[in-house]
């Protein structure tokens, strides 16, 4: 037990007065099974303890039980785990494993940057499991890397997640493995953050040191309540001049939605896209090939990619070699452009706060907030799968505050 007690001090994973109780409770649950400390279990055994402490314990006395116990068994695992080097056997399985999982994603018709995070997590997994060869992974190991990364790695609740949903793919999809049993996983905290939020003149503070296409951009996120990926992959259809409608077209859980396109920003808007109109039409005369399709489109209508109506809104200035076709064509703007010159733009500006491009999205729902709009309107413009996702902002919202002073004032 000592070197328990020990490893919980060291990586600091409770508080150090809480020490003596999981201690305690790890000491209790084997008295109980009448085992040795250091002695396999199984998980019924665990079921078995915490229904016995239900009759005389509190929720939480349970709660801490089960964490303890849960602790000291991934401990115990990783101790006793097995050594050694990989073979070249091994590492030819697990490169094969990843061979199919780019093969399944692409399938399942996954976006890039979903291929890149998944394959991200598979290495990762892979180092993890050490010299274990794919067909022999178990729940226990996806338990223990899961655990691994709350308790070690202490990453946030969604990066723990992201994780999980990579390596389920993995094992439903290429392994051809169920996984039903997670129940004694070590999950990460989540802890609520406020957004950041910017007022309307630091809003406008900030449009004074941005221009051109970036400064268009920034206008069209804030203004519509964008996500900067929705933002640079818009195409010249999903923007309805008539209407005052722009269309996100599958948008964070593929979903497609509707917003509002600003009045105030349609001119500059139809100027930008007749400079974009040029660049096409340079491409044309180029011989270039057409944008990137989705959903196996290019398969169906193989000039589809070379019509106007589905060219980018934002294209980048130059081209480049699709990663998936190995063609060269015309992608939309890099992410990071915006990025670091919305930062440079707020340190010009004298804003002190942690800007970001995701920062105007919060405004955005924040100022419509204060107008007094409907919160359900304004979870569907912002595309939220649930409204307890948009509650958020009424902790932000300025209306709330009004009418409330300090005692100090008083």
């Amino acid at each position: 037990m000592k070197q328990f007690k020990d490893y919980l001090t060291v990586k600091r994973i409770v508080p150090e007065i809480k020490l003596p109780y999981y201690v305690s409770w790890v000491s209790k649950f084997y008295a109980f099974c009448d085992k040795t400390p250091g002695d396999e279990i199984s998980s019924s055994e665990v079921d078995r303890f915490l229904k016995h402490m239900a009759k005389s314990r509190e929720d939480w006395q349970i709660k801490q039980a089960k964490e303890a116990i849960e602790l000291y068994g991934f401990i115990n695992r990783r101790a006793s785990g097995p050594l050694g080097n990989r073979t070249m056997e091994s590492d030819k399985k697990w490169k094969s494993v990843a061979e199919e999982t780019v093969r399944m994603l692409r399938l399942k018709q996954r976006s890039l940057s979903t291929e890149k995070t998944y394959m991200g997590w598979l290495r990762d997994f892979y180092r993890f499991c050490n010299t274990t060869p794919p067909h022999a992974l178990e729940e226990s190991h996806l338990r223990d890397y899961l655990t691994h990364l709350a308790v070690n790695r202490k990453v946030a609740a969604a990066t723990q997640t992201q994780a999980f949903n990579a390596l389920l793919f993995v094992f439903r999809h290429v392994l051809d493995k169920e996984i039903r049993n997670l129940h004694d996983v070590i999950r990460a905290q989540r802890k609520r953050r406020l957004p950041v939020v910017l007022t309307k003149q630091e809003v406008f503070r900030l449009f004074e040191h941005l221009n051109e296409t970036n400064l268009i951009m920034a206008q069209l996120i804030y203004g519509c309540g964008l996500r900067l990926s929705e933002c640079i992959k818009l195409r010249t259809k999903d923007i309805d001049f008539e209407q005052n409608v722009l269309t996100v077209r599958s948008g964070k859980g593929d979903k497609d939605r509707q917003t509002v396109l600003p009045e105030s920003i349609k001119d500059d808007l139809r100027e930008h896209l007749h400079r974009v109109q040029d660049i096409y039409e340079k491409d044309l005369n180029d011989d270039i090939a057409g944008v990137y399709l989705p959903n196996a489109l290019e398969r169906k209508y193989p000039n589809a990619g070379k019509e106007w109506i589905w060219q980018w809104v934002f294209p980048s200035k130059s081209l480049s070699v699709d990663p998936r076709a190995r063609k060269i064509r015309r992608h939309h703007v890099h992410q990071n452009t915006l990025q670091k010159k919305i930062k440079q733009a707020a340190l010009k500006a004298g804003i002190h706060k942690k800007v970001t491009v995701h920062t105007l999205r919060h405004s955005f729902a924040t100022h419509l907030l204060e107008k007094g709009y409907d919160i359900r309107t304004i979870q569907e413009l912002l595309g939220h799968a649930s409204v307890q996702t948009t509650m958020i902002y009424t902790h932000v919202a300025g209306k709330n505050k009004l009418g409330v002073r300090s005692p100090l004032d008083l």
